[in-house]
């Protein structure tokens, strides 16, 4: 309950393999699995799977994961989590040090790190210079 406590952060859960598991509490694989599996009975744990063979799964801590209705055939789950990975259990973990770095979401505003949504303001109204007028079309009948 230590580990996965300790770097739960802001979060209300911990996405961690069993393997790294193994390491961060120095025991076997049987002794992680014991040691879940009473944090489960007790109720301090919900532990969620990801993917299909089980060894990587997120560790729920404090809040209830809220399930949400179906939507095109999935039911899925919302929550916020810490992930904790390894280099070993990477595919390309030769590779890591030569990656190119990923390219940054533009922001407008110093520290804001999301792109504006939504309708936004209406633009701002400003008269027009002498002579620069636009040619609107005349509200007179053509002949």
């Amino acid at each position: 309950m230590h580990i996965l406590t300790a770097r739960v952060g802001q979060h209300n859960a911990v996405v961690v393999s069993q393997k790294n598991l193994m390491k961060l509490m120095g025991c076997s694989r049987r002794t992680v699995q014991r040691a879940l599996d009473t944090l489960c009975e007790d109720r301090w744990v919900e532990v969620r799977q990801i993917g299909e063979n089980g060894t990587v799964n997120a560790y729920i801590i404090n809040d209830r994961v809220a399930w949400s209705g179906k939507r095109d055939g999935i039911r899925y789950s919302l929550f916020s989590a810490a992930i904790i990975l390894s280099s070993d259990e990477q595919p390309d973990q030769s590779l890591l040090d030569e990656l190119e770095p990923l390219r940054r979401v533009p922001s407008l505003f110093q520290g804001e790190r999301q792109l504006p949504s939504g309708g936004g303001l209406p633009p701002i109204s400003q008269p027009f210079f002498d002579g620069m007028e636009p040619d609107l079309p005349s509200t007179e009948e053509a002949e």
